[in-house]
């Protein structure tokens, strides 16, 4: 066999045995890859004490985790070219389920953007470490894990400053994102509208802008040139721009340009929106957490044909679509852009005109998935992005959604917590009917009541009486349509003709 190849100090034959090893103790089981937490007290952590000693030196392990590809075959897989990649988080603060609980979430966002999770490390650690994230010592053993597993990207559960992204990417050789750029890419990916790819690339700009990195002298535009000189000569070695100066540039001037089309539809989006007030239709915005069921609801309830799929971020373009209440009244309801944990800043401030669809309502039907583990977490992360959007104040109902699949006693004790709830399951219909009562009771009503004769020949006063008010009597005379109903002033004036006394 002669002298096993190295290159850079690695013994490739070493590396050769261990991949054997490994696939000796995978053969068993080829689909559950374990999240294993591991301990190590850097030298900036506080002392023992402060964190359990146990909890330091425990091995936790969670099976289930890798990515399922048994339904695509090897030539499909080979096409596909997945990114293998080993997640890792850093365990602050919680218990070690909702350390767990976010990595996974952060699995499912891998394998939305289109990639192979191969395994998943949690540290605990007081705060991450400033220059690596997960501390210098942390760094080796994950590079032996992403070494012995053949992985290509490294994802962090959390947003990376500039300094620990090269730090990472310049000790593992292999390329380090982290869970902002991730969510970024997935929006990126599912964007179809006009003002949604304008919108997701706005925040790309905005959060790779501070990221940009020099590629050396070689691009430098730092000194003048003359031709024939080296220098460029006597009173000419000026300052020139450098090739990050000039992309810095020009990525400021892609998002200016960016904000003024996005400004240009967001106001066409305000028309519309005026339009509806001026008609005094009320309106619902349906919100919640990526992968509740929003869109699977409104498509239950209006028949919208929104895209219903099992993935996160599915939905990033907003719909509106009519709905009835048991009453008779008409109402918009609205789906918008699911909330994940930890939301890009860049993305809030991006989607903000899409956002407005839900502090604009007047009532937001909040979906939670009812067989989530960890629904309440769901529901403050959701809130969060709510209030920090202007509609934390909104009057709200919560439909615990999934119904046919959770479990009843979560159900029960959702309930509980969320008085203003109702369960429901958007694809079998249950509980529908109630969350349509609920809707109509917190509808705001027409401020104007009004008692009429409307003569045959303007039905069309009718017509908008059933559509835009609230009908509390009618009687179908001789001479005209005799009614009663709460309207708004504008169609309380046009009324005012055929006033009874």
């Amino acid at each position: 066999m002669g002298k096993p190849r190295t290159r850079r100090g690695v013994d490739w034959s070493c590396m050769t045995r261990r991949h054997e090893n490994q696939a000796e103790s995978l053969a068993t089981d080829t689909r559950d890859v374990d999240i294993r937490l591991t301990f190590v007290p850097p030298e900036d952590e506080p002392a023992t004490g402060e964190l359990d000693l146990e909890d330091r030196q425990a091995l936790r392990r969670v099976p289930g985790f890798s990515t399922d590809l048994t339904d695509i075959s090897e030539v499909e897989y080979r096409q596909l070219r997945l990114e293998r990649v080993v997640l890792v988080g850093v365990w602050t603060s919680g218990s070690a389920e909702d350390a767990e609980n976010s990595l996974r979430e952060l699995k499912l966002l891998a394998e939305t953007a289109g990639a192979q999770v191969l395994e998943g490390l949690i540290q605990r650690r007081a705060r991450p470490d400033q220059a690596t994230y997960i501390g210098r010592g942390k760094v080796e053993e994950l590079r032996e894990t992403v070494v012995a597993t053949g992985a290509d990207t490294v994802i962090c559960d959390g947003e990376l400053s500039p300094a620990q992204l090269r730090n990472l990417e310049e000790r593992i050789k292999v390329k380090v994102i982290d869970r902002t750029a991730l969510i970024l890419d997935i929006f990126a990916q599912h964007a179809k509208s006009k003002e949604g790819k304008a919108q997701v690339e706005l925040a790309q700009l905005t959060y790779f802008l501070p990221r940009l990195r020099g590629w050396g002298g070689s691009l430098s535009r730092q000194t003048g040139g003359r031709a024939g000189g080296a220098t460029g000569g006597v009173g000419l070695r000026g300052p020139g721009e450098t090739k990050l100066e000039i992309d810095r540039r020009r990525i400021r001037a892609r998002m200016a340009k960016l904000r003024r089309e996005i400004a240009e539809l967001r106001a066409n989006r305000e028309t519309k929106r005026l339009q509806r007030r001026r008609n005094a239709v009320p309106s619902v915005a349906i919100a919640g957490y990526t992968n509740a069921g929003k869109s699977s609801l409104l498509n239950r309830l209006t028949g919208a044909g929104v895209l219903v799929e099992d993935a996160l971020f599915a939905t990033l373009d907003p719909t509106t679509r009519r709905a009835t209440t048991p009453d008779g009244r008409t109402f918009t309801l609205t789906d918008t852009v699911g909330f994940v944990r930890h939301l890009p800043h860049q993305l809030v401030e991006a989607f903000r005109s899409t956002l407005e669809e839900v502090s604009e309502a007047d009532l937001v039907l909040h979906v939670v998935d009812g067989s989530h583990p960890d629904p309440e977490g769901q529901i403050r992360a959701v809130r969060e992005v709510l209030a920090e959007t202007g509609a934390g104040d909104l009057p709200e109902i919560v439909a615990i959604n999934k119904a046919d699949i959770a479990d009843p006693v979560e159900l029960a004790r959702l309930r509980t917590l969320e008085p203003r709830s109702v369960v429901v399951s958007a694809r079998t219909g249950q509980g529908l009917p109630e969350l349509l009562e609920m809707i109509a009771a917190e509808l705001p009503r027409p401020a104007v009541e009004v008692s009429a004769l409307v003569p045959y020949t303007r039905g069309d006063l009718v017509s908008r009486v059933h559509e835009h008010g609230e009908v509390l009597e009618i009687e179908h005379t001789d001479t005209g349509t005799r009614l009663r109903a709460r309207v708004d002033p504008g169609l309380a004036a046009m009324l005012d003709g055929y006033a009874l006394a």
